[in-house]
């Protein structure tokens, strides 16, 4: 019998660094710390190891399907499948950013929605029966962020898709482009988007896992609260370790669990209605 495996990107620090320590005292198995940068990746993981942990570097750019694709066949030829994903990766501009708010909004809704969305179609695949894959959102990604009712509602409608979710980000970036957002009653800010439609696609999986051949596969999103790291410029009242708790909790949800499953985890562990603003 080959290791259990658990992969976790965007690893090399913050949120992602904390999931993989934790992790690696709780998982009965192998963990992979993934990062774009291989440098950084393996600097944590000897930050790990002098820890008295032993997480496993893999380089992984999550908008790189080649780069994503190599990692699916080093798990299928290390291990045979995979039992644990966290999605964890994302970026966020400052405000005080100079880059075009156009050119913000497209790499932001690339790494954070579709770059996780090519990872999943990549990966579960090879998913094992009681697989635990858990995407990190954040309570940026609530509904309620989004002005717009119609919109509302398309997001929420039992007939939305993948695909229409796709369109949706790409009229998104269509009228960020024209200096249409606020107008168009979008989300305020561009990461909000992207986890909104982070949170959406964490629905439309759970919903495909349900018609799945291989048992009890469960995804959830989660928001891990406010959290003191470089994306919060240090300013998140929740240290990273307490920020990992609900992402590590999802991730080691026993098997044939009810719930949560296809749910949103608040930053104590709790589910809470994606519909209402939880502050």
């Amino acid at each position: 019998m080959k290791n259990k495996v658990a992969v976790v990107t965007g690893a090399n620090r913050g949120i992602g660094f904390a999931v993989v320590k934790s992790l690696c005292k709780k998982f009965q198995g192998d963990v992979i710390l993934t990062a774009r940068n291989e440098n950084r990746g393996k600097n944590a993981v000897e930050q790990l190891k002098e820890l008295n942990v032993n997480p496993i570097f893999y380089q992984l750019d999550v908008t790189d399907a080649e780069s994503i694709y190599r990692l699916k066949e080093f798990l299928l030829k290390e291990y045979g499948g995979l039992d644990i994903l966290v999605n964890n990766a994302a970026i966020a501009y400052r405000i005080s950013s100079e880059i075009p708010d156009a050119d913000q909004a497209e790499k932001t809704i690339r790494v954070n929605l579709f770059g996780t969305l090519c990872v999943c179609k990549t990966l579960f695949p090879i998913l094992r029966p009681h697989a635990r894959v858990v995407n990190v959102s954040s309570s940026a990604g609530m509904l309620h962020n989004i002005p717009n009712e119609k919109i509302q509602e398309t997001l929420l409608s039992p007939k939305l898709t993948e695909q229409k979710l796709c369109d949706i980000m790409k009229e998104f970036l269509k009228d960020s482009k024209a200096g249409l957002k606020q107008e168009k009653g979008w989300a305020s800010t561009n990461y909000e988007m992207s986890k909104i439609g982070v949170t959406a696609l964490t629905f439309l999986q759970q919903k495909q896992f349900e018609k799945d051949s291989r048992e009890d596969l469960v995804v959830n999103a989660v928001h891990p609260g406010y959290v003191s790291t470089d994306m919060t410029n240090r300013k998140g009242i929740r240290n990273t370790e307490q920020g990992a708790e609900p992402v590590v909790y999802a991730a080691l949800l026993p098997i044939n669990i009810t719930s949560p499953k296809g749910e949103f985890i608040w930053e104590d562990s709790k589910v809470v209605s994606w519909r209402r603003n939880q502050c």
